[in-house]
Protein backbone atom coordinates (compact mmCIF):
# COMPACT_ATOMS: atom_id res chain seq x y z
CA UNK A 1 0.00 0.00 0.00
CA UNK A 2 1.36 3.24 -0.73
CA UNK A 3 1.55 5.80 1.67
CA UNK A 4 1.04 8.64 -0.25
CA UNK A 5 -2.78 7.57 -1.18
CA UNK A 6 -3.26 6.88 1.91
CA UNK A 7 -2.49 10.28 3.42
CA UNK A 8 -4.80 12.45 0.63
CA UNK A 9 -7.59 10.17 1.67
CA UNK A 10 -7.03 11.08 5.14
CA UNK A 11 -6.72 14.78 4.43
CA UNK A 12 -9.75 14.54 2.23
CA UNK A 13 -11.67 12.42 5.00
CA UNK A 14 -11.48 15.92 6.82
CA UNK A 15 -12.16 18.61 4.14
CA UNK A 16 -15.32 16.05 4.05
CA UNK A 17 -16.22 16.17 7.51
CA UNK A 18 -15.46 20.16 7.65
CA UNK A 19 -17.96 21.23 4.72
CA UNK A 20 -20.53 18.98 6.55
CA UNK A 21 -20.18 20.76 9.99
CA UNK A 22 -19.45 24.46 8.11
CA UNK A 23 -23.30 23.57 6.68
CA UNK A 24 -24.93 21.49 9.08
CA UNK A 25 -24.32 23.64 11.76
CA UNK A 26 -25.45 27.00 10.40
CA UNK A 27 -28.61 25.33 9.07
CA UNK A 28 -29.52 23.73 12.35
CA UNK A 29 -28.93 27.10 13.75
CA UNK A 30 -31.08 28.97 11.75
CA UNK A 31 -34.35 26.08 11.49
CA UNK A 32 -33.89 26.14 15.55
CA UNK A 33 -34.62 29.22 15.60
CA UNK A 34 -37.23 29.07 13.28
CA UNK A 35 -38.65 26.34 14.97
CA UNK A 36 -38.63 27.72 18.61
CA UNK A 37 -40.47 31.26 17.07
CA UNK A 38 -43.24 29.05 16.26
CA UNK A 39 -42.92 27.48 19.18
CA UNK A 40 -43.30 30.62 21.04
CA UNK A 41 -46.34 32.09 19.07
CA UNK A 42 -48.31 28.94 19.08
CA UNK A 43 -47.96 28.04 15.73
CA UNK A 44 -47.69 24.32 14.31
CA UNK A 45 -44.19 24.53 13.14
CA UNK A 46 -43.54 20.95 11.97
CA UNK A 47 -45.53 21.74 9.03
CA UNK A 48 -43.24 24.41 7.96
CA UNK A 49 -40.04 22.28 8.06
CA UNK A 50 -39.50 18.66 5.32
CA UNK A 51 -39.04 15.82 7.39
CA UNK A 52 -39.82 17.39 11.15
CA UNK A 53 -43.74 16.10 10.80
CA UNK A 54 -43.69 13.22 12.79
CA UNK A 55 -41.45 14.19 15.35
CA UNK A 56 -42.10 14.82 18.95
CA UNK A 57 -39.43 16.96 19.88
CA UNK A 58 -37.85 20.52 18.51
CA UNK A 59 -34.34 19.31 18.53
CA UNK A 60 -34.91 16.24 16.95
CA UNK A 61 -37.58 17.74 14.19
CA UNK A 62 -34.85 19.84 13.47
CA UNK A 63 -32.11 17.63 13.09
CA UNK A 64 -34.17 15.75 10.53
CA UNK A 65 -35.11 19.13 8.76
CA UNK A 66 -31.35 19.97 8.34
CA UNK A 67 -30.97 16.01 7.09
CA UNK A 68 -33.19 16.06 4.38
CA UNK A 69 -32.91 20.08 3.99
CA UNK A 70 -28.71 19.18 3.24
CA UNK A 71 -29.95 16.23 0.79
CA UNK A 72 -30.95 18.53 -1.74
CA UNK A 73 -28.28 20.35 -1.36
CA UNK A 74 -25.22 18.28 -1.68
Amino acid sequence: MNPMSYSSNKSSNRDDRLMLALIFIPCFVLLLALALLGQLVGVHWQSWLPGAEQKSSIFSGVHAAVYTFMSHII
